[in-house]
Parts: structure tokens; C-alpha cells; sequence
């Protein structure tokens, strides 16, 4: 996943109209679902007709796979352009990554919820490309993570031999988890709960609980 992810306009994205499609289709998917979602529907959110979409795509599901490939690429920011990145310690650009992605949790859930992570949840048996197109955009994010956890293990150890990136993979199922959690009672409450007892537990297996 490159998951979670930079919030979303209301307003039609500028730009061609296949990056307008794509654009909607993060909009209206993490809104409705992809099952829900109609090839018209997206073209109405994206202000273009029917007759572009079919120049750009052949079919919603081809629609759908370049969309989760755009979707890393929107979320690329969060690893290179946030003050956290350029502290000092790789453990601290870690946590400053979990309070980022904490602050995110904020307003309509659909504005901060997970596009390949509400796709998948629908599509995983049914498309494989789809599947393929998350697992892909899934992983991109946590590898992106794992050299700050790397470096984190190596200068300050870690508990319970736990490898960098099956803690980046952790960081992911909880914060896919917690957004689960917040469609769940319409609220961000509960998923900003989640994400803080994921601060904690890596306080815990760094050994700072308490110092941070």
C-alpha cells in the first residue's frame, strides 16, 4: 500500500483525462466501493465522457489497475517531503511517520481511508490484475518504510528478532485495520485509537517506552 495517503479535492483534478479518471476513481472507490462504482459515475467525478474513458482505458478493471499504480505514486510524498524526514535518528523519522499518519486521521472517512486497501478487500478473488495492482502498491509502501526501521534495529536493537520489514508490514495491517475500524462507526475516532497503541508498541519493541 503505498496506503493510506494524501487527502483528496472535491474539486475536478486539472490535468488529461486519463489523470482525471484516475483521480476520481481514488475519490469515488474509497467512497462507495469498487463494486458500487460505475464506469459513468467516474466519469461524471471526473468531468470527462464516456467516450474519453474508453480512449484511455478499455474497461473499469484496466481503470482500476492504473489507478492502484497511481496511487503509490500519490503517495510517495509522505516518505520524502514531511519535517520528520530529515530528523536525525532513523527511530524518530519513524515515529514522526506514525504521528503523520495519525494527524491524517481526520474529517470524512473517505478522505483518508486507503484506496487499494478498499479495493482489494472487494476484488482479491475475483481480478487477479487488481489483486497483482495492490499487492504491488501495498508493498511499495513498505518498503519505503522499512530502511528507517532498518537503520532504527541497527542503532538502537529491537526486541523479539523482528525484521524491518515484517514491522513495516505490521504498520500497514494495523493502519488498514484501523481504517476497517473507522468505516465501521462512520468516525476516525477509533482508528486514531489504533494507530496510537501502534506508537506504543513500537516504543515497546525499541526498548523506549516512556523516553519519547
Amino acid at each position: 500500500m503505498m496506503t493510506n495517503h494524501p487527502l483528496p479535492s472535491s474539486r475536478t483534478p486539472r490535468g488529461s483525462a486519463r489523470d482525471k479518471l484516475i483521480a476520481a476513481a481514488h475519490q469515488t472507490v474509497r467512497k462507495q466501493g469498487y463494486a458500487a462504482t460505475t464506469v459513468d459515475q467516474i466519469c461524471a467525478a471526473a468531468g470527462v465522457t464516456k467516450g474519453a474513458f474508453f480512449h484511455h482505458f478499455e474497461s473499469k478493471e484496466a481503470l482500476a489497475v492504473a489507478a492502484a499504480e497511481g496511487w503509490t505514486e500519490r503517495a510517495r510524498p509522505m516518505f520524502e517531503m514531511p519535517p520528520h524526514t530529515k530528523l536525525e535518528d532513523p527511530l524518530d523519522r519513524l515515529l514522526g511517520h506514525i504521528d503523520f499518519r495519525l494527524a491524517m486521521l481526520e474529517g470524512p472517512v473517505e478522505d483518508f481511508t486507503c484506496f487499494v486497501g478498499t479495493m482489494v478487500q472487494e476484488a482479491f478473488a475475483t481480478s487477479d490484475a487488481i489483486r497483482r495492482a495492490c499487492e504491488g502498491s501495498i508493498n511499495a509502501y513498505c518498503e519505503a518504510l522499512a530502511p528507517d526501521i532498518e537503520a532504527a534495529i541497527t542503532r538502537h536493537g529491537i526486541s523479539h528478532g523482528v525484521s524491518a520489514i515484517s514491522l513495516a508490514h505490521h504498520v500497514q495491517a494495523v493502519l488498514q485495520g484501523a481504517f476497517i475500524m473507522a468505516k465501521t462507526t462512520n468516525d476516525p475516532a477509533i482508528a486514531r485509537d489504533s494507530v496510537t497503541h501502534l506508537k506504543r508498541y513500537i516504543l515497546l519493541l525499541f526498548g523506549k517506552d516512556g523516553q519519547r
